[in-house]
């Protein structure tokens, strides 16, 4: 005899993910999910092509915060990490920051 198998509906696959309007016409945003681990999840994708060596530095780096500092820490959050630092200094530092010099130079 064959077995019925339920699989879900389109409502329980698909949740929206954008601002939902509300009754009163105001457009109620919705929260950052974060899991048990505390981070959080993110929207948007960016594909960055690095050289086998830059690649490496990033695999060393992350190695060397868990090894010294006891954080494991994926290669994707190191990179937020540095672009966060990077845009900072942009902010408050402008054409004398350290990306705009090196940006300038190549």
């Amino acid at each position: 005899m064959p077995r019925r198998v339920n699989l879900p509906g389109a409502d329980e696959l698909f949740r929206a993910t954008a601002s939902r309007p509300r009754k009163d016409g105001e457009v109620e945003e919705e929260p950052e999910s974060t899991g048990l681990s505390g981070r959080i999840k993110h929207n948007e994708k960016m594909t960055v092509y690095l050289t086998s060596d830059e690649l490496l530095a990033v695999e060393q780096a992350r190695l060397k915060l868990r090894s010294e500092l006891g954080r494991n820490v994926d290669r994707g959050r190191l990179v937020r990490a540095a672009l966060a630092i990077a845009l900072g200094d942009l902010e408050a530092r402008g054409t004398d920051s350290e990306i705009a010099q090196r940006l300038s130079a190549s």
